[in-house]
Protein backbone atom coordinates (compact mmCIF):
# COMPACT_ATOMS: atom_id res chain seq x y z
CA UNK A 1 0.00 0.00 0.00
CA UNK A 2 1.43 3.69 -0.98
CA UNK A 3 2.93 5.69 1.56
CA UNK A 4 0.58 8.47 1.21
CA UNK A 5 -2.87 8.66 1.45
CA UNK A 6 -4.95 10.21 -1.23
CA UNK A 7 -8.55 10.67 -0.81
CA UNK A 8 -10.65 8.79 -3.03
CA UNK A 9 -14.27 9.85 -4.20
CA UNK A 10 -15.45 6.41 -6.19
CA UNK A 11 -18.72 8.03 -7.42
CA UNK A 12 -19.09 11.52 -9.09
CA UNK A 13 -21.04 12.59 -12.26
CA UNK A 14 -19.04 14.63 -13.97
CA UNK A 15 -21.33 14.67 -16.98
CA UNK A 16 -19.28 16.61 -20.12
CA UNK A 17 -19.87 16.01 -23.49
CA UNK A 18 -23.88 16.57 -24.47
CA UNK A 19 -24.20 17.64 -20.82
CA UNK A 20 -21.02 20.22 -20.19
CA UNK A 21 -23.44 22.62 -19.19
CA UNK A 22 -24.03 20.83 -16.01
CA UNK A 23 -20.15 19.78 -15.27
CA UNK A 24 -17.13 19.35 -17.08
CA UNK A 25 -14.50 16.09 -15.99
CA UNK A 26 -11.93 19.88 -16.32
CA UNK A 27 -14.03 21.61 -13.41
CA UNK A 28 -14.91 18.52 -11.46
CA UNK A 29 -11.31 17.49 -11.30
CA UNK A 30 -10.47 21.03 -9.96
CA UNK A 31 -13.02 21.21 -7.56
CA UNK A 32 -12.49 17.43 -6.16
CA UNK A 33 -8.73 18.47 -5.29
CA UNK A 34 -10.17 22.38 -3.82
CA UNK A 35 -12.31 19.19 -1.17
CA UNK A 36 -9.07 17.55 -0.81
CA UNK A 37 -9.70 14.35 -2.96
CA UNK A 38 -6.97 13.29 -5.56
CA UNK A 39 -9.16 10.81 -7.07
CA UNK A 40 -12.04 10.09 -8.59
CA UNK A 41 -14.44 7.64 -9.90
CA UNK A 42 -16.52 8.75 -13.14
CA UNK A 43 -19.94 7.24 -14.00
CA UNK A 44 -21.32 6.12 -17.29
CA UNK A 45 -24.89 7.34 -17.51
CA UNK A 46 -23.22 9.94 -19.38
CA UNK A 47 -24.49 11.14 -22.70
CA UNK A 48 -23.54 9.37 -24.73
CA UNK A 49 -23.85 6.59 -22.41
CA UNK A 50 -20.34 4.77 -21.99
CA UNK A 51 -20.91 1.46 -23.36
CA UNK A 52 -17.89 0.76 -25.33
CA UNK A 53 -14.19 1.48 -26.52
CA UNK A 54 -15.24 4.36 -28.36
CA UNK A 55 -17.24 6.03 -26.34
CA UNK A 56 -14.29 5.19 -23.65
CA UNK A 57 -11.74 7.09 -26.25
CA UNK A 58 -13.51 10.07 -26.82
CA UNK A 59 -13.69 10.57 -22.71
CA UNK A 60 -10.77 9.93 -21.96
CA UNK A 61 -9.70 12.47 -24.58
CA UNK A 62 -11.82 15.21 -22.12
CA UNK A 63 -9.11 14.33 -19.44
CA UNK A 64 -6.48 17.26 -19.50
CA UNK A 65 -3.13 16.00 -19.56
CA UNK A 66 -2.14 17.67 -16.29
CA UNK A 67 -4.48 14.94 -14.12
CA UNK A 68 -3.83 11.61 -16.10
CA UNK A 69 -3.69 9.38 -13.21
CA UNK A 70 -6.56 11.21 -11.07
CA UNK A 71 -9.63 9.98 -13.32
CA UNK A 72 -10.79 6.42 -13.70
CA UNK A 73 -14.46 5.95 -14.87
CA UNK A 74 -17.08 2.97 -14.95
CA UNK A 75 -18.09 1.63 -17.91
CA UNK A 76 -21.74 0.66 -18.31
CA UNK A 77 -23.52 -2.69 -18.46
CA UNK A 78 -26.37 -3.86 -20.54
CA UNK A 79 -27.92 -7.58 -21.14
CA UNK A 80 -26.18 -7.74 -24.48
CA UNK A 81 -23.79 -10.18 -24.64
CA UNK A 82 -21.57 -8.47 -27.38
CA UNK A 83 -21.69 -5.14 -24.76
CA UNK A 84 -20.09 -7.17 -22.28
CA UNK A 85 -17.71 -8.55 -23.89
CA UNK A 86 -16.61 -5.57 -25.15
CA UNK A 87 -16.63 -3.76 -21.87
CA UNK A 88 -14.28 -6.66 -20.27
CA UNK A 89 -12.08 -6.18 -23.19
CA UNK A 90 -11.52 -2.57 -22.38
CA UNK A 91 -11.06 -3.14 -18.27
CA UNK A 92 -8.78 -5.85 -19.47
CA UNK A 93 -7.18 -2.95 -21.88
CA UNK A 94 -7.30 0.23 -20.43
CA UNK A 95 -6.18 1.04 -16.48
CA UNK A 96 -8.67 3.67 -16.68
CA UNK A 97 -11.33 1.78 -16.88
CA UNK A 98 -12.18 0.83 -12.59
CA UNK A 99 -15.47 -1.27 -13.11
CA UNK A 100 -18.51 -1.95 -14.07
CA UNK A 101 -21.38 -0.12 -13.25
CA UNK A 102 -25.65 -1.20 -12.95
CA UNK A 103 -28.12 0.43 -12.60
CA UNK A 104 -30.96 -2.54 -11.07
CA UNK A 105 -33.71 0.10 -11.73
CA UNK A 106 -34.50 3.35 -12.80
CA UNK A 107 -32.41 6.49 -11.89
CA UNK A 108 -31.13 9.46 -14.39
CA UNK A 109 -30.40 8.40 -17.50
CA UNK A 110 -31.20 5.17 -19.85
CA UNK A 111 -28.93 2.08 -18.42
CA UNK A 112 -31.40 0.46 -16.29
CA UNK A 113 -31.29 -3.08 -16.41
CA UNK A 114 -34.49 -3.26 -14.53
CA UNK A 115 -35.89 -7.15 -15.32
CA UNK A 116 -34.54 -9.74 -12.79
CA UNK A 117 -33.39 -12.52 -15.82
CA UNK A 118 -31.59 -9.33 -17.51
CA UNK A 119 -29.63 -8.79 -14.19
CA UNK A 120 -29.03 -12.59 -13.93
CA UNK A 121 -27.52 -12.99 -17.48
CA UNK A 122 -25.38 -9.72 -17.19
CA UNK A 123 -23.89 -11.77 -14.17
CA UNK A 124 -23.81 -15.19 -15.86
CA UNK A 125 -21.68 -13.98 -18.89
CA UNK A 126 -19.12 -12.29 -16.51
CA UNK A 127 -18.60 -15.25 -14.86
CA UNK A 128 -18.37 -16.84 -18.56
CA UNK A 129 -15.43 -14.50 -19.49
CA UNK A 130 -13.90 -14.86 -15.94
CA UNK A 131 -14.24 -11.67 -14.72
CA UNK A 132 -12.70 -10.52 -11.78
CA UNK A 133 -13.20 -6.95 -11.04
CA UNK A 134 -15.88 -4.94 -9.34
CA UNK A 135 -19.35 -4.24 -10.59
CA UNK A 136 -21.42 -1.91 -8.87
CA UNK A 137 -25.10 -1.44 -8.36
CA UNK A 138 -27.61 0.70 -8.27
CA UNK A 139 -30.11 -1.00 -6.02
CA UNK A 140 -33.92 -0.23 -6.51
CA UNK A 141 -36.43 -2.51 -7.58
CA UNK A 142 -38.77 -1.56 -10.27
CA UNK A 143 -41.92 -3.42 -8.66
CA UNK A 144 -41.51 -1.54 -5.71
CA UNK A 145 -41.51 1.85 -6.84
CA UNK A 146 -44.40 3.83 -7.02
CA UNK A 147 -43.54 6.54 -9.96
CA UNK A 148 -47.15 7.52 -10.06
CA UNK A 149 -47.51 8.74 -6.44
CA UNK A 150 -44.57 11.49 -7.03
CA UNK A 151 -46.37 15.28 -7.35
CA UNK A 152 -44.11 17.76 -7.58
CA UNK A 153 -46.29 20.15 -6.11
CA UNK A 154 -45.55 18.39 -2.72
CA UNK A 155 -42.00 17.06 -3.02
CA UNK A 156 -41.87 14.82 -0.10
CA UNK A 157 -44.25 12.45 -2.25
CA UNK A 158 -40.51 11.61 -3.79
CA UNK A 159 -40.13 9.74 -0.49
CA UNK A 160 -43.45 7.87 -0.45
CA UNK A 161 -42.83 6.78 -4.25
CA UNK A 162 -39.40 5.27 -3.69
CA UNK A 163 -40.29 2.99 -0.84
CA UNK A 164 -36.79 1.42 1.34
CA UNK A 165 -38.02 -1.93 -0.05
CA UNK A 166 -37.16 -1.62 -3.15
CA UNK A 167 -33.82 -1.23 -2.23
CA UNK A 168 -33.77 -3.95 0.26
CA UNK A 169 -35.19 -6.60 -2.55
CA UNK A 170 -32.46 -5.43 -5.42
CA UNK A 171 -30.21 -6.22 -3.20
CA UNK A 172 -31.00 -9.50 -1.70
CA UNK A 173 -31.45 -10.40 -5.45
CA UNK A 174 -28.13 -9.18 -6.43
CA UNK A 175 -26.51 -11.20 -3.82
CA UNK A 176 -28.61 -14.65 -4.94
CA UNK A 177 -27.57 -13.73 -8.39
CA UNK A 178 -24.17 -13.58 -7.74
CA UNK A 179 -24.12 -16.74 -5.86
CA UNK A 180 -26.24 -18.82 -8.58
CA UNK A 181 -23.99 -17.54 -10.88
CA UNK A 182 -20.60 -18.36 -9.05
CA UNK A 183 -19.42 -14.99 -10.26
CA UNK A 184 -16.31 -14.36 -9.14
CA UNK A 185 -15.60 -10.47 -8.97
CA UNK A 186 -16.74 -8.32 -6.27
CA UNK A 187 -20.38 -6.84 -5.98
CA UNK A 188 -20.98 -2.83 -4.77
CA UNK A 189 -23.71 -1.61 -3.82
CA UNK A 190 -23.92 1.80 -4.37
CA UNK A 191 -25.39 4.87 -2.17
CA UNK A 192 -27.08 2.46 0.57
CA UNK A 193 -29.98 4.24 1.92
CA UNK A 194 -31.52 1.84 4.66
CA UNK A 195 -30.23 0.47 7.90
CA UNK A 196 -31.93 -3.03 6.24
CA UNK A 197 -29.92 -2.70 3.56
CA UNK A 198 -26.29 -2.52 5.35
CA UNK A 199 -27.49 -5.67 7.56
CA UNK A 200 -28.37 -7.61 4.60
CA UNK A 201 -24.84 -7.12 3.28
CA UNK A 202 -22.55 -7.66 6.40
CA UNK A 203 -24.55 -11.12 6.80
CA UNK A 204 -22.93 -12.67 3.70
CA UNK A 205 -19.63 -10.47 3.78
CA UNK A 206 -18.18 -14.70 4.58
CA UNK A 207 -19.99 -15.94 1.36
CA UNK A 208 -19.16 -13.52 -1.33
CA UNK A 209 -16.68 -10.39 -1.91
CA UNK A 210 -18.95 -7.30 -1.50
CA UNK A 211 -18.72 -3.60 -0.17
CA UNK A 212 -21.66 -0.57 0.24
CA UNK A 213 -21.33 2.86 0.61
CA UNK A 214 -23.36 5.80 1.78
CA UNK A 215 -23.47 9.54 0.45
CA UNK A 216 -23.04 12.37 2.64
CA UNK A 217 -26.55 13.27 1.79
CA UNK A 218 -28.18 10.17 2.94
CA UNK A 219 -26.40 10.64 6.79
CA UNK A 220 -26.93 14.36 6.72
CA UNK A 221 -30.41 14.98 5.95
CA UNK A 222 -33.79 12.97 6.57
CA UNK A 223 -36.73 13.54 4.26
CA UNK A 224 -37.56 16.48 5.86
CA UNK A 225 -35.24 18.34 3.88
CA UNK A 226 -38.37 17.43 0.83
CA UNK A 227 -40.89 19.59 3.09
CA UNK A 228 -38.65 22.85 2.56
CA UNK A 229 -38.84 25.86 0.10
CA UNK A 230 -37.43 24.20 -3.13
CA UNK A 231 -37.60 21.12 -1.24
CA UNK A 232 -37.36 19.09 -5.20
CA UNK A 233 -33.42 20.33 -4.87
CA UNK A 234 -33.26 17.75 -2.71
CA UNK A 235 -34.98 15.18 -4.48
CA UNK A 236 -32.59 11.68 -5.00
CA UNK A 237 -32.50 8.33 -6.03
CA UNK A 238 -32.95 6.82 -3.40
CA UNK A 239 -34.62 9.20 -1.44
CA UNK A 240 -33.41 10.65 1.70
CA UNK A 241 -35.09 8.89 4.41
CA UNK A 242 -36.12 9.20 8.35
CA UNK A 243 -34.07 10.13 11.13
CA UNK A 244 -34.11 7.00 12.97
CA UNK A 245 -32.55 4.91 9.67
CA UNK A 246 -30.32 7.75 9.37
CA UNK A 247 -29.26 7.32 13.07
CA UNK A 248 -28.72 3.61 12.60
CA UNK A 249 -27.07 4.05 9.18
CA UNK A 250 -24.30 6.83 11.25
CA UNK A 251 -23.79 3.74 13.70
CA UNK A 252 -22.90 1.41 11.68
CA UNK A 253 -20.35 3.57 9.42
CA UNK A 254 -18.74 3.98 13.29
CA UNK A 255 -19.09 0.42 13.49
CA UNK A 256 -17.42 -0.50 10.30
CA UNK A 257 -20.22 -2.06 8.39
CA UNK A 258 -20.21 1.16 5.60
CA UNK A 259 -16.78 0.43 3.70
CA UNK A 260 -16.78 3.83 2.00
CA UNK A 261 -18.15 7.16 1.62
CA UNK A 262 -18.98 8.13 -1.65
CA UNK A 263 -20.40 11.58 -2.54
CA UNK A 264 -22.68 10.49 -5.70
CA UNK A 265 -21.47 13.94 -6.76
CA UNK A 266 -25.03 14.86 -9.51
CA UNK A 267 -24.85 18.19 -10.56
CA UNK A 268 -28.30 19.31 -12.62
CA UNK A 269 -29.35 22.65 -13.46
CA UNK A 270 -31.56 24.40 -11.17
CA UNK A 271 -34.07 24.71 -13.47
CA UNK A 272 -34.31 21.19 -14.53
CA UNK A 273 -34.98 20.48 -10.42
CA UNK A 274 -37.20 22.06 -9.60
CA UNK A 275 -39.26 22.22 -13.39
CA UNK A 276 -39.69 19.48 -15.75
CA UNK A 277 -38.31 16.69 -15.98
CA UNK A 278 -37.75 17.36 -12.03
CA UNK A 279 -34.16 15.47 -11.82
CA UNK A 280 -32.77 13.98 -9.08
CA UNK A 281 -29.30 14.08 -7.76
CA UNK A 282 -27.10 16.37 -5.95
CA UNK A 283 -23.37 17.77 -6.15
CA UNK A 284 -22.10 16.90 -2.89
CA UNK A 285 -18.97 17.25 -3.60
CA UNK A 286 -18.84 20.86 -2.81
CA UNK A 287 -18.96 20.25 0.80
CA UNK A 288 -16.38 17.12 0.89
CA UNK A 289 -14.16 18.82 2.75
CA UNK A 290 -16.02 20.17 5.17
CA UNK A 291 -17.79 16.48 5.30
CA UNK A 292 -14.67 14.51 6.44
CA UNK A 293 -12.58 17.09 8.45
CA UNK A 294 -15.43 18.36 10.72
CA UNK A 295 -18.97 16.22 10.64
CA UNK A 296 -17.49 12.88 10.65
CA UNK A 297 -15.25 13.68 13.75
CA UNK A 298 -18.23 15.50 15.61
CA UNK A 299 -20.42 11.85 15.09
CA UNK A 300 -16.98 10.08 17.00
CA UNK A 301 -15.01 8.89 13.71
CA UNK A 302 -11.29 9.06 14.49
CA UNK A 303 -8.85 9.94 11.82
CA UNK A 304 -7.68 6.65 11.65
CA UNK A 305 -11.81 5.29 10.89
CA UNK A 306 -12.08 8.43 8.54
CA UNK A 307 -8.49 7.69 6.41
CA UNK A 308 -10.44 4.12 5.77
CA UNK A 309 -13.75 5.18 4.70
CA UNK A 310 -11.86 7.48 2.44
CA UNK A 311 -8.84 5.68 1.01
CA UNK A 312 -7.56 2.58 2.77
CA UNK A 313 -10.88 0.05 2.23
CA UNK A 314 -11.86 1.66 -1.51
CA UNK A 315 -7.51 1.20 -2.21
CA UNK A 316 -8.51 -2.64 -1.17
CA UNK A 317 -11.00 -2.93 -3.36
CA UNK A 318 -9.31 -1.46 -6.64
CA UNK A 319 -6.19 -1.79 -6.07
CA UNK A 320 -5.32 -3.94 -9.23
CA UNK A 321 -5.85 -1.03 -10.69
CA UNK A 322 -4.53 1.63 -8.45
CA UNK A 323 -1.07 -0.03 -7.63
CA UNK A 324 0.83 3.02 -9.33
CA UNK A 325 -0.79 5.37 -6.72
Amino acid sequence: MPRSFPKIDPHVHFRDQNEAYKETISHGLDLAKSQGVEIVFDMPNTKPALLGEKELKERLKLVPKREKGRYFLYLGITPKEKQIKEAVFCYRKYREVIGFKMYAGESVGDLGVVLLKDQEKVYRVLSKLNYKGVIAVHCEKKEYLKNNLFNPQNPISHFYSRLKEAEIEAIRDQIKLVKKANFKGHLHIVHVSTAESVEIIDKVRKEISISCAVTPHHILWTKDKLKEKNGLLYKINPPLRERKNIEKLRKFLKEGKIDWIETDHAPHQIGEKLFPPYLSGFPSLYFYREFTEDFLPQIGLSQNEIKKLTFENIYKVFKNKLTKL
